[in-house]
């Protein structure tokens, strides 16, 4: 599966059969290409990188410097913050959805080529925007 750090532009739908009713993609917009979802194949909530986070770090009493871990240094960034917006990244948090897709058919006749795979789309609520995390074809 190869990783990605791309915003796409979703299209969703309320559940299809057998699902809650919550909105969920149903056509995507990546590198020019629109790609159909045939099936979630998958859904889940993650949430930030809380142990990378500056305040983790302080509290920890370690820092990275020059690529090593530096005991005992605070992060300064975290002090300079409010209690508010040094904990906002622990709360962070994203939907995912694993999706099986497809590019409409190309070409006529026995010649038609089909491209489907298996990608992980990522909604960010707070910052409203899609990714594609991740691919598989």
């Amino acid at each position: 599966m190869r990783r990605y750090d791309d915003q796409v532009e979703v299209r969703t739908e309320e559940g299809r059969q057998g699902r809650p009713a919550q909105p969920e993609p149903a056509q995507f917009l990546w590198r020019g290409q629109l790609w159909q979802v045939r099936d979630v194949l998958a859904h889940w909530i993650e949430t930030g990188e809380w142990w990378r986070s500056d305040r983790a770090r302080a509290v920890a009493g370690t820092e990275v410097v020059n690529g090593r871990t530096a005991p005992g240094v605070a992060s300064a960034p975290a002090e300079q913050r409010g209690p508010a917006e040094a904990f906002a990244d622990l709360l962070r948090e994203r939907e995912v959805w694993r999706v099986e897709a497809r590019r409409p058919e190309i070409g006529t006749g026995e010649r038609r080529v089909v491209r489907a795979g298996v990608f992980d789309l990522a909604h960010d609520h707070a910052a409203g925007r899609w990714q594609l995390v991740s691919c598989s074809d």
